[in-house]
Order: structure tokens, then C-alpha cells, then sequence
């Protein structure tokens, strides 16, 4: 998809938020109990199952999303903080 990028301002902190797509490699491994495991090695301890492997590519899709959203401590800074979000 087309990069997007949103600023937010207030007088003590700047939020620049972009909205990229990204390519994250994810092992999948079938588990001794049927199904699969999906790792994210480069997301510590993001995993998920699936008992087909399309099924475990969906789930650790979600797992990724769900790790990478922000959540509402993320903001708590000091009034001199600058925060910048930079996709690689």
C-alpha cells in the first residue's frame, strides 16, 4: 500500500505516526500436536498456531498487527519529549 503519515501536535510533544508496509520474516514449524507454530523472530515473543499453515500465517498476521499497535502508556513522556516513529 501507498505510505501514509499522520502528524499530531499539542505544545509539549510531537507525534509523527507513518503507516507503512512492512516484510517480516515468520518460521513456521509444524507442532507435535498437528497444526503449526509461527515465530517472529525479530519481534520477541510474537507467536501464534494454526492447525493448517494458512491458518497459522492468518493468526501470527493478527499477533504482528496487535504487537505492533501502540498503546495508551506509550505516550506518558516529559514535556521536553520529542516522539518519531521511523518504518524500516
Amino acid at each position: 500500500g501507498t505510505p501514509s503519515i499522520n502528524v499530531q501536535t499539542s505544545p509539549s510533544i510531537s507525534v509523527l505516526t507513518l503507516n507503512v508496509a512492512m516484510n517480516l520474516t515468520v518460521v513456521l514449524e509444524p507442532s507435535d500436536d498437528g497444526g503449526f507454530t509461527a515465530v517472529v523472530p525479530s519481534l520477541p515473543g510474537c507467536i501464534s498456531e494454526g492447525d493448517t499453515r494458512e491458518e497459522a500465517v492468518a493468526n501470527i498476521r493478527e499477533a504482528i498487527e496487535l504487537y505492533l499497535e501502540p498503546v495508551d502508556d506509550d505516550g506518558e513522556f516529559s514535556e521536553k519529549a520529542e516522539l518519531v516513529e521511523v518504518a524500516v
